[in-house]
């Protein structure tokens, strides 16, 4: 059985700094591509990062790039999300999700074509 575990979410002040992990167990990390998508009080789901599979390459939304950075633990079989310079916007719950490949397709903002999915930690930034 597949479980992906997030952690890390917390209280932080605007312009602070936190790091997400999400732990796989029931398959190799590196054998899935991980993307973290985000949900904000009152808002839809939204992408915010996304690492293909063996890490190979990465993807951002607009609103987190050059402030946020994904990237894999092989030992640990976990991949993380390192927030900075953060905002309240950015305040949500956050999810990672693992996605197997898909035979024609290089999107990774998109929900739906992930398998896995975690159960979320909460992320709040105060202003």
């Amino acid at each position: 059985q597949v479980q992906l575990v997030e952690a890390g979410g917390g209280l932080v002040q605007a312009g602070g700094s936190l790091r997400l992990s999400c732990a796989a167990s029931g398959l190799p990390i590196n054998s899935v591509a991980v993307g973290w998508f985000r949900q904000g009080p009152g808002k839809e789901r939204e992408f915010v990062a996304a690492s293909t599979k063996y890490g190979t390459s990465t993807y951002y939304s607009d609103s987190v790039k050059g402030r946020f950075t994904i990237s894999r633990d092989n030992a640990k079989n976990t991949v993380l999300l390192q927030m900075s310079n953060m905002k309240p916007e950015d305040t949500a719950v956050y999810h990672c999700a693992g996605r197997r490949p898909i035979y024609g397709s290089n999107t990774y903002d998109i929900a739906h074509e992930y398998s896995y999915w975690g159960q979320g930690t909460q992320v709040t930034v105060s202003s």
